[in-house]
């Protein structure tokens, strides 16, 4: 099975490039500069060449804050790259994978999201994410979009190698408590795709979510990640100060609840995320060790 992976070089897809040669399986995996997601050329000359069993999707633009500033770069990469993506995918005759995010939702529900809640995003980052998705369904019936939640890897920017960062730098930290979510493990992310990959057909089409299994807030991630580093390295966790949103301005806003349900995922695909602090714990290991 041959995978054809654009934004090779993020999180997500870094992962997948990792997972190449595994039980026959290829995986093509193009980075900026090998194949733009905004340049309808190149990248239906990607897919035509690539003679791949699926399209992948991770590529995007994911600074919240500058989207704000950035809005007409953030809804090309995230709207009209998504949409030459699944184009190009449709021509080919291959399906499409598209990664989208939890900030499609306003974060007002009070339980876990499910896929067929009205989606209200607060930003452009979310807005310009919610507008791929529809680009993707409008240009490809065999497509499916994969939402998930506060990603983290041993690879690119992420909340987990912030807080390493300022943990050794400072001895006291303030974070945010009172945004909620489920941290997902970028490995654990690919790994589900690669999975729902080989399950593909008439009844696997459509929208789902894929998160980390456990709530928690940025101060309770924070914690566990330097819990988790004591643990690894013996050194001592700084002192966590709890902050509020309002206490921490960001030109972005963000949902108050990012968590996601995943039961359609696992019906679907009989496959389960697992808790987040054991995909952080394998993180963590290839960062400290």
């Amino acid at each position: 099975m041959r995978l054809l992976v654009f934004g090779a070089n993020g999180q997500v897809g870094y992962e997948l490039c990792r997972l190449g040669g595994l039980d026959g399986m290829e995986v093509i995996g193009l980075a900026h500069e090998d194949a733009d997601i905004t340049r309808p050329t190149e990248v239906d000359r990607a897919v035509g060449t690539s003679h791949c069993y699926a399209v992948i999707n991770v590529a995007a633009f994911t600074a919240v804050d500058r989207a704000e500033a950035e809005s007409e770069t953030a809804y090309a990469v995230n709207r009209d790259g998504a949409a030459n993506v699944a184009r190009a995918a449709a021509r080919h005759g291959a399906p499409v994978v598209h990664l989208s995010t939890d900030y499609v939702f306003d974060g007002s529900k009070r339980a876990a999201y499910v896929e067929d809640d009205p989606v209200a995003p607060l930003g452009v980052y979310g807005a310009s994410k919610e507008a791929g998705e529809q680009a993707v369904r409008k240009a490809h019936d065999r497509h499916i979009i994969l939402r998930t939640s506060w990603v983290f890897g041993a690879q690119g920017h992420n909340f987990v190698k912030t807080m390493l960062g300022l943990g050794g730098e400072h001895e006291e930290i303030g974070v945010v408590d009172d945004q909620w979510g489920c941290p997902t493990a970028a490995g654990d992310l690919a790994r589900a795709i690669v999975g729902l990959c080989r399950q593909l057909g008439p009844n696997a089409w459509g929208t789902y979510h894929f998160c980390g299994v456990g709530r928690t807030t940025w101060l309770g991630f924070a914690r566990e990640i330097f819990d988790q580093r004591a643990r690894i390295t013996g050194t001592p966790p700084p002192l966590l100060r709890t902050l509020a949103t309002a206490d921490h301005p960001a030109a972005a806003a963000r949902p108050a609840n990012s968590e996601l349900c995943c039961g359609r995922f696992a019906a679907t695909f009989g496959i389960m995320p697992r808790p987040w602090r054991e995909g952080l714990t394998e993180v963590l290991e290839r960062l400290l060790t």
